[in-house]
C-alpha cells in the first residue's frame, strides 16, 4: 500500500481529507505521524503559493507522496479579507474562535447584501514524479450574524452555502464534502489519484 502524507496538523482537515481518500489504496498519514518535521513558514501571496510551499517542505522531509492544502474565506465586503490569513485574522494566537469573533465585528451593523462570501481551497500534489500539481475548488455562500452548528471549524459556523439555509457546521460531513470548497477541490484529486495509481 502506498503512503501519502496530508501537510496539516489541523484534526478537522485532516478528517475530512482522509474521509475523502476512503477506498483509495493509501496509507494516509497526517504530518502529526512524524513529530521531527517543523512547521513551515507561509509566506507564500495566494492559496497555491502556500499549499505548494508545504507540499514541497514536507515531501523533503519525508520523502513520501504529499498533499497540502491552503484555503480560505473572502469576504466581498471586507475587500476579500481575510483571504491567505484566514488562519491568523484576529493575530498570532488566533484560534477558530477569535477568528469567527473578528469577521463578526468587522461586519456588525453590515447588512445581509454586503455579507457575500466565499470560501477559496488549492490542493497541491508533489513527490518526485509531480512537481506541484494543483486542483481548485470554491464556494459561494454569505456570513451570519452569529455562530451556529458544532461541526467542522474554522468559519464553518458563520457560512452559509448558496442554494442552503445551515452552516457548514450544521451539515452533515457528507453534505458538506460535496458542496465545499475543499470537497470540490478534492473531487479533482481524487480523480486524478484513480487514474495515476
Amino acid at each position: 500500500m502506498k503512503q501519502i502524507v496530508i501537510a496539516s496538523r489541523n484534526d478537522g482537515k485532516v478528517r475530512e481529507i482522509r474521509n475523502f481518500l476512503h477506498g483509495l489504496d493509501f496509507d494516509v498519514k497526517s504530518i502529526s505521524d512524524f513529530p521531527n518535521v517543523p512547521d513551515v513558514t507561509e509566506d507564500g501571496k495566494t492559496f497555491e503559493e502556500n499549499a505548494l510551499l508545504k507540499a514541497k517542505y514536507v515531501f523533503e522531509h519525508t520523502k513520501i507522496t504529499t498533499i497540502a492544502d491552503d484555503s480560505g474565506l473572502e469576504v466581498h465586503y471586507l475587500n476579500n479579507k481575510p483571504g491567505i490569513y484566514s488562519k491568523r485574522f484576529s493575530g498570532e494566537k488566533a484560534n477558530d474562535l477569535s477568528n469567527n469573533l473578528k469577521l463578526l465585528d468587522e461586519l456588525k451593523n453590515v447588512d445581509m447584501d454586503n455579507r457575500r462570501a466565499r470560501f477559496r481551497c488549492s490542493i497541491v500534489l508533489y513527490n518526485s514524479l509531480y512537481n506541484g500539481l494543483s486542483f481548485e475548488g470554491k464556494c459561494d455562500g454569505y456570513i451570519i450574524d452569529d455562530m451556529k452548528g458544532d461541526n467542522g471549524f474554522g468559519y464553518d459556523p458563520l457560512f452559509i452555502p448558496v442554494g442552503y439555509n445551515k452552516t457548514f457546521a450544521e451539515l452533515d460531513l457528507v453534505t458538506k464534502n460535496k458542496i465545499s470548497h475543499r470537497g470540490k477541490a478534492l473531487t479533482h484529486l481524487r480523480d486524478f489519484l484513480e487514474k495515476i495509481f
